[in-house]
């Protein structure tokens, strides 16, 4: 049976690093990525969902938007999410199409505006901690802080970010879609940035908040919706580790869910950095998910068949 698979990539499969960032070195960065996912098309012909993290193109957007104010409207956080779903489902889908040209693969790709719902009551909007847009220095977190009122944190010794509320996705609500469209052999580019985040009024009607979804638990969430059997989270590390950054660091190849569990109650995995890929990773086994691999875009391949990345199972 062919097998059902999400694979959500983060912000090191768009932007290398802080000096490509033109939107030409975006596309090169996903032209790359792309190419290790036509490969793993290659050798199996999956049902494949392709996530997506967005934080620095929406900080890059919100910014362009301060810049302009005086003269043009302000965008809301929820249409710039939109906007990054349109430009950076634009470039997998064109990189995937090359490469299926090239490939001679007679597959296709395409991008779902996708909204998660999620609950107006959620805590996350009381105590933002979402890290969007680029990272900065000290000295420019303080800046934004006093003349623009961010909430900024540290995050993972490699710099200051922006926060915003990340409220805990509920419901995929386009999952009618993304699913006709992988039962016609399409390569599903849907929940850009976690999902559009809205909200239900009393009569059912929904309106978009200002909020951002964590990508990996709102790919967590499709993955379960759709039954997936396998949900692969790719990062800028081939494998998980413990103790990262210490003399005693050491990798871990497979582990269990209960294992994963331990370690995250052991506190090895920082907020806004390894921690919410592994939980993301236990969500999914404990709906019913039959195995997750995290590792980094040059190893999917490997890693999809057996020979690289960590493995967490049941």
């Amino acid at each position: 049976m062919t097998r059902t698979v999400v694979i959500a990539i983060g912000g090191n499969s768009l932007i290398a690093d802080n000096h490509h960032q033109s939107v030409s070195d975006q596309y090169s960065a996903a032209v790359e990525t792309c190419g290790h996912i036509a490969h793993m098309l290659e050798a199996e012909p999956l049902r494949l969902v392709v996530t997506h993290g967005n934080g620095p193109q929406v900080g890059f957007i919100l910014r362009r938007s301060e810049l302009a104010a005086p003269e043009l409207h302000m965008v809301p956080l929820d249409s710039c999410v939109a906007d990054t779903q349109g430009a950076l489902g634009y470039h997998l889908q064109c990189a995937l199409y090359n490469e299926f040209v090239q490939r001679g693969l007679a597959r296709t790709a395409a991008t779902v505006v996708t909204q998660v719902l999620v609950d107006a009551k959620d805590p996350a909007f009381a105590k933002p901690n979402k890290p969007i847009g680029s990272f900065m220095d000290a000295e420019q977190a303080q800046r934004h802080r006093e003349v623009d009122g961010w909430d900024l944190v540290e995050d993972s010794g490699r710099g200051w970010r922006r926060v915003v509320a990340s409220p805990v996705p509920q419901k995929v609500l386009e999952m009618g879609v993304v699913k006709t469209l992988l039962d016609a052999g399409v390569v599903v580019i849907a929940c850009g940035g976690g999902g559009i985040a809205v909200v239900e009024g009393p009569n059912g009607v929904i309106h978009g908040t200002s909020a951002v979804i964590d990508k990996d638990l709102a790919s967590s969430l499709l993955a379960r919706q759709i039954g997936a059997d396998l949900l692969v989270i790719s990062t800028a590390v081939e494998k998980v580790c413990l103790d990262f950054g210490k003399p005693t660091q050491r990798s871990l190849d497979t582990i269990t869910l209960a294992e994963a569990k331990q370690y995250i109650t052991e506190g090895h995995f920082k907020p806004g950095s390894m921690l919410p890929k592994v939980q993301a990773v236990v969500d999914f086994l404990e709906g019913g998910g039959k195995e997750a691999i995290i590792t980094d875009p040059a190893h999917l391949g490997a890693a999809l068949a057996g020979r690289g990345g960590t493995h967490i199972i049941p």
